[in-house]
């Protein structure tokens, strides 16, 4: 079964790297790794033609945001399972990917989530938050629940049928995506209780207050565009649930 691990970047010099040598090392060995840079200045299109080998497709060209640079990827995609790493992110050992195969096809599942560590941007052994996820129910998003976006891993037949992300959200079309085919068209999933990907801080939707409004409206149009009832505490609620992961530690 391929599986193809989708990276998006604009100007990540710095980090690009560890992102590439983080899926080049992993031990599954039917794997593509896509990358979709947005026409970065700083260096960045350099490192990635300097490990042309450990990337199977690359694209350098201006894109209308990370949706779109994503998309972009989906389509050139020919694995039977599609999974997201971000330029600032890395796997948090070399078996994920034989573990999200394995899950997958024991249950028969067309997608699949985990938990994610936040880690310190300077000091990636630093563990800043962790977010712990929990085996999916029906009603899990209206009580402010969402898996980690790039845990997530789904057949590639599903964005066939149901779509690919939202290009018109700036921010939370992840979570828009998520919430559409999990609790709209109710996809089947596994929950690995394992931390599969450490993922840098400093992110675009913490990144300040404006770009938190932003994701907090676009939370709310997510429900909208899915036709989907949320309760009054949905939202709230998927913010409180941070909180707690500042303080746990696995």
């Amino acid at each position: 079964m391929k599986i193809s691990i989708i990276t998006a970047v604009l100007n990540n010099v710095r980090t690009i790297h560890d992102c590439i040598n983080s899926i080049a090392n992993q031990t599954y060995p039917d794997l593509e790794h896509i990358v979709i840079d947005g026409g970065s200045k700083d260096g960045t299109v350099d490192v990635i033609k300097n490990n042309k080998t450990k990337i199977a497709q690359f694209i350098s060209e201006p894109d209308k945001g990370i949706y779109d640079a994503l998309n972009k990827g989906i389509h050139m995609a020919s694995g039977e399972i599609i999974g997201f790493l971000h330029a600032d992110d890395f796997y948090a050992n070399n078996k994920v990917i034989e573990t999200v195969i394995m899950q997958m096809a024991s249950h028969g599942v067309d997608s699949c989530y985990g938990d994610l560590v936040y880690v310190a941007k300077d000091d990636t052994g630093k563990i800043i938050r962790y977010w712990q996820s929990c085996p999916y129910q029906v009603g899990l998003f209206q009580k402010g629940w969402a898996p980690p976006h790039t845990t997530f891993f789904v057949k590639k037949k599903i964005y066939e049928e149901y779509g690919v992300f939202d290009d018109n959200f700036k921010i939370a079309g992840d979570y828009e995506l998520m919430l559409r085919f999990l609790e709209r068209y109710r996809i089947s999933t596994v929950y690995i209780p394992e931390v599969l990907v450490k993922m840098r801080m400093g992110g675009t939707s913490n990144r300040n207050l404006w770009n938190l409004l932003i994701k907090t409206y676009e939370d709310y149009r997510a429900w909208t565009v899915n036709s989907l009832q949320r309760r009054f505490y949905t939202i709230p609620w998927k913010i409180l649930h941070k909180l707690p992961q500042f303080f746990r530690r696995g």
